[in-house]
């Protein structure tokens, strides 16, 4: 347990007394605290893209139904309006949470 911990490089020193395992977690630096800021808008970007890539995959979905004459063209724009204001939601609340947690995590 003691190897795996020191193996994963999270800034932490178990202590083994015995059969107990301690672990001291450091306050948070300045230093600590913004690179856990990056990482989470490195995450909150990654989320941005899956959805822009479900929005893309939605938008062939609903065009293709449109050629094969399933829907009408008016119904085909709405479809394309309604899925680009659930992605623009979506995105707005990814940024939302990204402020309000870096927010968070920068708060001493």
């Amino acid at each position: 347990m003691n190897k795996a911990i020191l193996a994963a490089n999270i800034g932490v020193t178990p202590q083994t007394d015995g059969k107990v395992l301690r672990i001291t977690v450091p306050e948070l630096n300045e230093e600590r605290r913004k690179e856990i800021v990056k990482v989470a808008k490195t995450q909150a970007e990654a989320q941005k893209v899956a959805m822009r890539n479900v929005r893309r995959d939605a938008n062939d979905a609903v065009k293709k139904l449109e050629k094969d004459k399933k829907i009408s063209e008016d119904d085909m724009k709405q479809g394309l309006d309604k899925i680009q204001k659930a992605t623009d939601d979506g995105i707005a609340k990814i940024d939302a949470e990204l402020k309000a947690k870096e927010a968070e995590v920068m708060a001493v």
